[in-house]
């Protein structure tokens, strides 16, 4: 509760990354001098919920520390007033990102990715056998601590991190992106529950096994400096080629850049990048791979390196990535049913009169009656999310058009959430549309904790 202030100077100006929820700054601890990173969230169930995740795994040499947490009241310039934050201390980790490490290497070798490879490793299995799922291992989010030659790489930023109790629930999907396995993985937990089939040990669920596909995904660029699933369309979602690519594993190990990476490589690539969750390595099959564990030089200096230094094709391949974990967290929210008894629809009414009755005894809620508003302000905001994530725009409109038509709507009905108000401020919204350039994967990502917080509060009453 004390004062930051009276323990750091934080350099206001400079900034070392920016995350979903703003940048990290540098601070000095007053008393050493000592650098440190200092993370800025709101103070919200949500923060403070990544910070026990973080601190849960911290302990591990390949997970940044966090060094203390403040809980203060800080104003920035733009705000009318102060406003409850967390100030998360952090281990500065001056070696900086992944891929900017290896475009200033002349020489990165497949013997030093292996090593990368084996703590990147090293940390999930921490987090996983804490049942905690990182949920957004990324290239950004893998830091060197320093820029000698050896200097240990750490994971960071747990604010999509969840636990998995290895329940096979519905995983992070959107609806529009359901792959046969989550189907799959429905029907076996409905066996297993009714006692068809025996219950698996150790289900390998959703959540865990997203890290590891991601995982797969950053071996594969670590190695040739392009991403394994790539589209000639650019464009800011997913666009369909690529979102095939992905659903059906469908990649390649093009000649002239993997002509002289091992076999043993491939291999561990091959079997990370298994469509199906079930198929794909476990983390302890990943770090028994002989990869992660040969005893050859493995000293080939790999094509990364020269490709990596075009920076726009960085940050092209790292939006990708970031993309594709969006598509894999968006919930795919629940059909609400209704009690047959409380219905106020007119045809079920006469239906109810008459003797008859739907099937199963429940009335899929229509929005149309308006006995429920709660349920449409949730379905305007899902709307929100899916023009943010699959753009659609009719005859005469453009993109941006449509996204300021839902988000009008879904305004309409939700003007009482102040986390909403909170963002639409904050992305330039003047009542009637955006005035700014918008990024849709942040919205996206805040729309969803909008209707989880929604949700949650119906819950509760």
């Amino acid at each position: 509760e004390t004062s930051i202030l009276e323990e750091y100077n934080i350099n206001w100006t400079q900034k070392l990354g920016a995350g979903i929820s703003g940048p990290v700054r540098v601070c000095v601890k007053k008393s050493s001098q000592e650098r440190f990173a200092l993370k800025i969230l709101l103070d919200r169930p949500k923060a403070r919920n990544e910070v026990r995740l973080h601190m849960m795994c911290a302990t591990h040499p390949n997970i940044v520390q966090i060094i203390e947490v403040y809980a203060n009241s800080v104003q920035f310039p733009h705000e009318s007033s102060p406003r409850a934050r967390l100030l998360i201390v952090m281990e500065m980790m001056e070696g900086g990102e992944l891929f900017h490490r290896i475009s200033q290497h002349r020489h990165f070798t497949e013997k030093q990715a292996s090593q990368v490879t084996k703590q990147a490793t090293l940390a999930l299995q921490h987090c996983h056998s804490l049942n905690i799922a990182h949920r957004d291992l990324k290239p950004e989010n893998l830091l060197f601590k320093d820029n000698s030659l050896d200097a240990p790489v750490k994971l960071c930023d747990f604010g999509f991190a969840k636990v998995d109790q290895g329940d096979l629930m519905t995983p992070q999907f959107t609806p529009y992106y359901v792959a046969p396995q989550v189907l799959e993985a429905q029907r076996r937990h409905q066996k297993e529950k009714s006692g068809i089939i025996p219950t698996s040990p150790t289900p390998y669920t959703y959540n865990k096994s997203c890290d590891l596909w991601s995982l797969g995904v950053i071996i594969y660029v670590m190695l040739c400096g392009y991403p394994p699933f790539y589209s000639k369309h650019h464009s800011r979602t997913i666009p369909k080629d690529m979102r095939k690519k992905i659903m059906t594993g469908s990649f390649e190990f093009p000649e002239e850049e993997w002509s002289q990476i091992s076999e043993m490589a491939k291999d561990i690539v091959r079997k990370l990048l298994k469509v199906k969750p079930e198929e794909r390595l476990t983390i302890e099959g990943v770090l028994d791979h002989p990869w992660l564990n040969s005893t050859e030089a493995l000293d080939n200096i790999l094509p990364s390196a020269q490709l990596m230094m075009d920076k726009a094709m960085v940050a092209g391949i790292q939006q990708a990535h970031a993309e594709q974990l969006a598509n894999m967290r968006i919930q795919d929210l629940k059909v609400s049913l209704k009690p047959l008894h409380s219905v106020n629809n007119p045809i079920l009414r006469k239906r109810k009169l008459l003797g008859t009755k739907p099937k199963d005894g429940v009335y899929i809620h229509d929005p149309e009656n308006g006995s429920n508003d709660s349920n449409v302000a949730l379905e305007k905001l899902r709307d929100v999310i899916a023009q943010c994530i699959l753009p659609q725009a009719g005859k005469g409109e453009n993109e941006d058009e449509k996204l300021n038509e839902v988000m009008q709507e879904a305004w309409k009905y939700n003007r009482e959430c102040k986390l909403l108000r909170d963002t639409l401020q904050s992305f330039s919204w003047n009542g009637r549309g955006f005035t700014d350039k918008v990024d849709r994967l942040k919205l996206a990502e805040i729309v969803k904790q909008v209707i989880e917080e929604q949700t949650n509060s119906h819950d509760s009453q």
